[in-house]
């Protein structure tokens, strides 16, 4: 199968199309799919024990997500990364991202413990 999945030129290439990410037309017909409700939870799996807020369910598209993840990092001062549907912003700031998802009118539930 094999091919190419990251262009100096362009970022990440779509495995299926070839393209890149961002002007893929396979993504564009890829809708998100969930129940509509936002989950924000901590996680320190696999992290060294360090603490990680994890946002799973957000219903937009790549680049949607990226700036999502993008405008929750700048108002929590930490780096972090979205991809795969999930946002992750580094150290404990559920309680900060809850409420800036709240007031951009998303349906937000705390997960896990």
């Amino acid at each position: 199968m094999g091919g190419l999945v990251y262009s100096t030129d362009s970022g990440r290439m779509c495995p299926d199309c070839r393209q890149p990410v961002l002007q893929c037309a396979c993504n564009l017909q890829r809708a998100p799919t969930g129940d509509g409700i936002v989950r924000v939870s901590r996680e320190t799996k696999g992290r060294g024990g360090k603490a990680v807020t994890v946002v799973k369910g957000v219903l937009l598209d790549a680049a949607g997500l990226a700036e999502l993840g993008k405008q929750l990092k700048t108002a929590c001062g930490s780096g972090g990364t979205a991809k795969d549907g999930v946002i992750e912003i580094q150290g404990d700031h559920c309680d900060r991202v809850v409420q800036l998802l709240k007031t951009q009118g998303y349906t937000v539930k705390r997960a896990g413990g």
